[in-house]
């Protein structure tokens, strides 16, 4: 129980700062480039993701279930994938269906997604 205590707050920082990427290129791709939410939505995503991988190997999931590094990430994203899927139709619900500010629907969104992605890829490694 404690190790899970604590894999769940190094996840944490470690999805903060993907969180920071994904929602910079949010912002930065929606404000000033006029790219629509949901597209950019999923480009922050996306680069966030990378982001999330290299940080959780070294500092979160450090043994393995999977010896490729590559398999891991391909694993990795699948996860991160699904959970692209929930954050898309999410932010579509949110925006265009309720009316809701994107960056509120990003923030609700993202709990969910925060919530799938750790218990899936936990279940990658030894815990």
């Amino acid at each position: 129980m404690k190790r899970l205590m604590i894999q769940t707050a190094q996840y944490f920082w470690v999805a903060l700062v993907g969180l920071v990427v994904d929602f910079g290129t949010l912002v930065v791709l929606t404000e000033f480039f006029g790219v629509n939410p949901l597209l950019s939505a999923a480009a922050g995503f996306l680069l966030g993701l990378v982001v999330n991988f290299v940080l959780s190997e070294r500092f979160v999931f450090r043994d393995p279930k999977l010896g490729s590094r590559w398999v891991r990430f391909g694993l990795f994203a699948v996860i991160g994938l699904v959970g692209l899927g929930i954050l898309t139709f999410l932010m579509w619900l949110q925006v265009d269906v309720l009316g809701w500010n994107y960056i509120v629907a990003k923030v609700a969104a993202t709990v969910f997604v925060y919530a799938w992605n750790f218990i899936a890829r936990r279940a990658m490694y030894h815990s």
